[in-house]
Formats: structure tokens, C-alpha cells, sequence
């Protein structure tokens, strides 16, 4: 991808000045999480988002019609473009209308905010594949359990010489169980594909007001959120949502190891790499995801 160069603070103010009647009057303040979107707070109503490259920009393109498709089946809010254009040659700004609450991350989900995640998850089935796929959003094949148990395990290795994990935990999803695990036939819908805790909106009363950035969704295995859900609210609470959702045993499960395989070899590389995403979170994910649930202690598999 070609990277463009960072806007200015001066760059954003003036664009917002040409796109709101107040704009020399709001507060602009960068967004801390997230790092694929040049972000900024515009006072205390709006959300400038530019995109950094024209990836990011096509993708954001396609988000604007995606955000009107979804709306009317999942039951709690998704952002609202009041504005939107480029900011510079081929990259795009969308400046949206700011959803009242606290990011996932910094709000715990009550049981309440449980069903609203459950209604997410059961109103995305019930958005018309054709339609989002005529949007531009592409189909992606289920990810083989067996491939990432494999890597996990070597990750497991790295981190247990690093004092952060005990690879014997991972010992319980075995080979055979991986198959059995394997995405159902024909299991395939619109997934948001990245629901970690910065992308929900969470109100002081723990419920989910809304879901942002809808950038990486496509059409595929339904699993890959309820492993987004573990990450951003702990197993128990994802599968709790799941199951609601009228998710069995087996899905709930898949899912559940999804999102601990990957919080393995996200944590390890990030051990590695300066600029992965932050330790703290990567490590605060991984305990969340590899909470113990009942389910997996009563679900025999064959």
C-alpha cells in the first residue's frame, strides 16, 4: 500500500472548518485507540476519520454503503456520515456522527449489553449476502483450526520461555478436536470481522450502544465474532451472547478457540515487534479469551 503523508493538525482543522458551520469553534482531539484510521474527536457530536492510503480509502468507501445495509437487522447503532469527501488525492474523510458511550474497552458489558450483543450477532445472519457482496465485501474461506493450533503452539513455546504463558493449557484443544471443530458446510454470513473492545460502544449501564468501523466485515464463517466477542468481553460472556443468538455447542466453541490461538501468536509477535499493538492489550485480550467457561467441560466431542 502506499502510505500517505500524516495530516497536520492545521491540515484537520481546516478541513473541519469547510464542513461544519462551528468548525473554528470544536475541540479536536486524536482518538488513543486504534491504528488504521487517522482519527480525531470533533467536540463533543462528531468523528473525523481519514484514511491513511487508498486500501484503507476503498475500504471506507464500501463501509459508507455497508453501515446503511446492516443498520435496519442488528439493534444497535452504527455510525452516521454527515460528511464525506477527500482529503487528500485518492484518500478519503468521513466525518460521522459520534455514539454516545465508552469504548468496550474501558466499559465492562452487563447481562443486559449480553443481548444486545446477541441480537448483533442474530441480525447479522439476517443481512442479505447477496446484497452486501454486491457492495463490494468479499467471501473469505473458514480458517483451519488444525493450522492455527500449530502455530499457536510454537507461540505457546515463545511465551512460556518469556514467563507469560503456560503452554500446557493449550494442550486441551486436541488434533481430533480441531476436526471436530471444523466450520459446518454452507455456515456462511456477514461477519463485522474485527470486534474487539475499541469497535463497541459500551453505555455506563453496560449496554452495547453501537459497533464501529466496519471496514474489514466480509462474508464468511460466523465463528470469527463470537472469537472477536472473546477478545473484547471474555469467553464466558461471548458464548453466553452466542447462545442466545441461537449458537450451539460446537460453533461457540470453534469460536472460543479461534480467538485463543490468536491471542498466542498475537502476544509472541508482539514480544517481537515494537510496533504491534500495545502489550498491555494484547496480554489483557488473552486472559479474556482463555477464561474458563462450562461448556467446554461438558461438551464431549466425537
Amino acid at each position: 500500500m502506499t502510505q500517505a503523508a500524516t495530516p497536520t493538525t492545521d491540515t484537520v482543522r481546516r478541513l473541519v472548518r469547510s464542513l461544519l458551520p462551528d468548525g473554528g469553534g470544536p475541540r479536536i482531539t486524536p482518538v488513543a485507540e486504534g491504528g488504521e484510521h487517522f482519527t480525531w474527536f470533533v467536540g463533543a457530536r462528531h468523528v473525523l476519520r481519514l484514511a491513511p492510503d487508498r486500501e484503507t480509502a476503498r475500504r471506507r468507501r464500501r463501509e459508507l454503503r455497508l453501515r446503511d445495509l446492516v443498520r435496519p437487522h442488528i439493534g444497535v447503532a452504527v455510525p452516521v456520515s454527515i460528511a464525506h469527501g477527500e482529503w487528500a488525492s485518492g484518500l478519503t474523510y468521513t466525518l460521522d456522527t459520534l455514539i454516545p458511550g465508552d469504548s468496550g474497552e474501558q466499559q465492562d458489558v452487563s447481562a443486559v449489553g449480553e443481548a444486545d450483543l446477541a441480537g448483533l450477532l442474530t441480525g447479522l445472519r439476517e443481512v442479505p449476502e447477496r446484497q452486501a457482496e454486491a457492495l463490494g465485501v468479499p467471501r473469505v474461506r473458514p480458517r483451519s483450526l488444525e493450522a492455527l493450533r500449530t502455530a499457536a503452539g510454537r507461540a505457546a513455546e515463545q511465551l512460556a520461555a518469556a514467563d507469560e504463558f503456560d503452554p500446557a493449557r493449550l494442550q486441551q484443544l486436541t488434533a481430533p478436536a480441531a476436526v471436530q471443530l471444523a466450520p459446518q458446510p454452507g455456515a456462511a454470513f456477514l461477519v463485522h470481522h474485527d470486534l474487539k473492545g475499541e469497535h463497541l460502544v459500551v453505555s455506563g449501564d453496560g449496554r452495547v450502544r453501537g459497533v464501529l468501523d466496519w471496514t474489514d466485515a466480509a462474508v464468511g464463517d460466523p465463528t470469527e465474532d463470537i472469537a472477536g466477542l472473546a477478545l473484547a468481553v471474555g469467553a464466558p460472556a461471548a458464548v453466553r451472547a452466542a447462545t442466545l443468538a441461537g449458537y450451539g455447542a460446537r460453533p461457540c466453541l470453534r469460536g472460543l478457540w479461534l480467538a485463543r490461538c490468536d491471542t498466542l501468536t498475537r502476544l509472541a509477535d508482539g514480544l517481537r515487534r515494537p510496533d504491534a499493538d500495545p502489550l498491555p492489550l494484547l496480554r489483557a485480550q488473552l486472559a479474556r479469551a482463555w477464561e474458563a467457561i462450562l461448556l467446554e467441560r461438558v461438551t464431549e466431542l466425537r
